[in-house]
C-alpha cells in the first residue's frame, strides 16, 4: 500500500468563510498516483471543518444561516473567560465534522453528481492548515 500527504493553507480574509476544495484534493490525488483507495481530508484546527455537499450558493447561504441559528456568536460562551472570543466556531465545528473519508476508484475521486469537497472557516483571518492523507494502490 502507498500513501501520500500533502498540506493546504488558508488565511482568510473574514471570519467565517465556505471554500470548495474540491479541485485541490483531485490535484492532490492525481499526484499521488493512487488508482484505488481512499482520501482522508481533514482540518487541523477545532475551530474549521470539513465537509461534502452542493456548491450552489444559496445553500450554502442557508447552511451558514443554520450554523449561525444553532452556535450563534454571542459573548457569553464560558470559553470567553480564557480570553477567546470563538466558543460558536467550536460548537459549528462540531456539528459539521473536522474531516471527510472519499472513495477513490480508477484514480479518480469517487464522488456523487452535485458533491463537492469543502473547506469551512469558522475563526478565520490568520494562518489554517488542512491534511490531505491518501492511502491505497
Amino acid at each position: 500500500m502507498k500513501s501520500h500527504t500533502k498540506y493546504l493553507f488558508f488565511e482568510t480574509k473574514k471570519r467565517r468563510e465556505y471554500i470548495n476544495i474540491t479541485d485541490e484534493v483531485a490535484e492532490a490525488l492525481s499526484e499521488s498516483g493512487i488508482r484505488e483507495g481512499f482520501v482522508l481530508v481533514s482540518a487541523m484546527h477545532i475551530t474549521a471543518s470539513v465537509y461534502v455537499n452542493d456548491a450552489e450558493d444559496g445553500l450554502i447561504a442557508d447552511i451558514d444561516e443554520w450554523l449561525e441559528k444553532l452556535a450563534p456568536m454571542r459573548p457569553d460562551y464560558r470559553h470567553h473567560l480564557t480570553g477567546e472570543d470563538n466558543g460558536d466556531a467550536h460548537l459549528k465545528n462540531l456539528l459539521m465534522h473536522h474531516q471527510v473519508l472519499l472513495p477513490v476508484t480508477n484514480g479518480r475521486l469517487d464522488l456523487g453528481t452535485w458533491q463537492q469537497v469543502y473547506y469551512a472557516e469558522f475563526d478565520g483571518q490568520r494562518r489554517k492548515k488542512l491534511i490531505i492523507k491518501i492511502i491505497g494502490e
